[in-house]
């Protein structure tokens, strides 16, 4: 079943549901009848000297967060690790091997999980050396790597440096030891101040902190605590999500044992707009420029490549089990079983679960939806790429979030104001086609 998101005040409580956005068309609209579709656009050399991303997908946890919603293991043993590693070399060969790649290098490199840092360094040696063989970093200008603060000495920390990583974000979501028990986090917060120590004196280009606003058990008071800790560690970038609760939860299975609607403990989104705010304000006065909903940064030069350049339409191949891909406009993903994602990938077989082409214009609109994330978008340059003029195009939707208080229409583009930033999420859906306008309903 699905329902129109078109009231504000449904959405004020947190109730079961993925409220960030993160693709469109809907993942929903993506199918295994479609999957050709993946291998023709692998198998044409570019058209344009796109830029070309990898990311890798390291799916091993200490313990699995009562809200994450990824394809995660806890319970895989070393050799099911190395298979996993070995797999995930395999795929990225087999890829190597496609015209799309068309002599292209990889811009940027994201290791995202489950955990990367999870892995051992002797591990991460050997995967990175192996991709390095099949596709040269050498004019790679990002290199994201994201650990659990738990996960890692220095000695591993410098390995990771000596890797070529030039991001590294840690997980740290909060502060209090019984905030992070009780939400399922692994690490404590001991272990929080000497991660980050270790990483900074090896000298990493660009340390981010996360933090989720609105976990079980947060209060206003821990909340800027939690903000006040991370400015005085002054990292080169800060990310702040607002706690969502999707459907394969764990906190969403407790919901429906008790039949609960609204997620125990997990603050309203109208107070997590508010911590957010005040998060962003002691940010602004510590120096640092609010750069898109969820990302403050210490120099306006800092850039994020993996997000900048997806949001811009790179293409980006999804190396791992459940791993999403986007190659020459055609969105695919990968098997989403463990043992069938191995044992496809070691038998020559990519692992292409689902896909979809999406059309010139749900590609304009992709562009469009997530660059609102960044507060603005540059009228010019959908003008350039894809000969349309968002102002008019999009007249309707933007008349009404203005009205609403929530943003402006310049010249330049639409602007939104910091309110309208802080719920960006849930005003995107205006912009939809129509029979896109849903939300998936258990």
């Amino acid at each position: 079943m699905a329902t129109v998101i078109d009231n504000p005040e449904l959405l004020e409580e947190t109730q079961a549901g993925n409220y960030f956005v993160s693709n469109y068309p809907p993942y929903s609209l993506w199918s295994e009848d479609r999957t050709a579709e993946a291998y023709t656009a692998l198998n044409r050399p570019p058209t344009r000297q796109s830029p070309l991303g990898i990311y890798i997908h390291i799916p091993f946890c200490r313990k699995r967060c009562h809200f994450c919603y990824f394809k995660v293991y806890t319970d895989k043993n070393a050799s099911e690790v190395e298979g996993y590693l070995d797999a995930a070399v395999e795929e990225l060969r087999l890829y190597a091997a496609k015209p799309f790649i068309g002599g292209r290098k990889p811009t940027f490199i994201y290791f995202g999980g489950g955990t990367p840092s999870y892995i051992s360094s002797r591990q991460l040696s050997s995967l990175v050396n192996r991709m390095k063989e099949i596709l040269p970093w050498d004019e790679a200008q990002e290199v994201a790597f994201e650990c659990e603060p738990g996960t890692i000495t220095k000695e591993k920390l410098a390995v990771i440096k000596d890797l070529g990583v030039t991001r590294l974000s840690l997980g740290i979501e909060n502060f209090d030891d019984n905030i992070l028990k009780t939400n399922g986090r692994a690490h404590a917060s001991k272990e929080i101040g000497l991660a980050y120590e270790n990483a900074r004196s090896l000298g990493f280009s660009q340390i981010n902190i996360d933090l989720i606003a609105g976990m079980v058990g947060e209060t206003s008071e821990n909340w800027k605590d939690c903000v006040a800790r991370t400015i005085a560690m002054a990292p080169e970038s800060v990310t702040i999500y607002q706690m969502e609760v999707p459907y394969n939860t764990t906190i969403f299975k407790e919901m429906k044992v008790f039949g609960q609607t609204t997620a125990p403990g997990v603050a309203s989104w109208k107070t997590k707009r508010q911590w957010v705010a005040e998060a962003f304000a002691e940010l602004e006065k510590a120096g640092y420029t609010v750069a898109s909903a969820y990302t403050a940064v210490k120099d306006a030069k800092t850039r994020f490549l993996y997000r900048d350049l997806l949001w811009q339409g790179a293409d980006m191949v999804g190396l791992g089990v459940a791993s999403f891909s986007h190659v020459q406009g055609t969105h695919f993903q990968n098997d989403h079983d463990f043992d069938s994602y191995r044992n496809k990938v070691m038998s020559g077989e990519l692992p292409i679960y689902r896909a979809l082409t999406p059309t010139d214009e749900e590609r304009m609109i992709r562009e469009f939806v997530l660059q609102m994330k960044l507060g603005h978008v540059e009228r010019a340059y959908f003008q350039t790429k894809f000969g349309v003029d968002v102002n008019a195009r999009f007249k309707a939707p933007l008349e009404k979030i203005t009205a609403e208080g929530l943003l402006m229409v310049t010249d330049a583009g639409p602007r939104l104001n910091r309110d309208g930033l802080l719920q960006v999420d849930r005003l995107l859906h205006e912009f939809f086609k129509p029979e896109h306008r849903v939300a998936r309903k258990v």
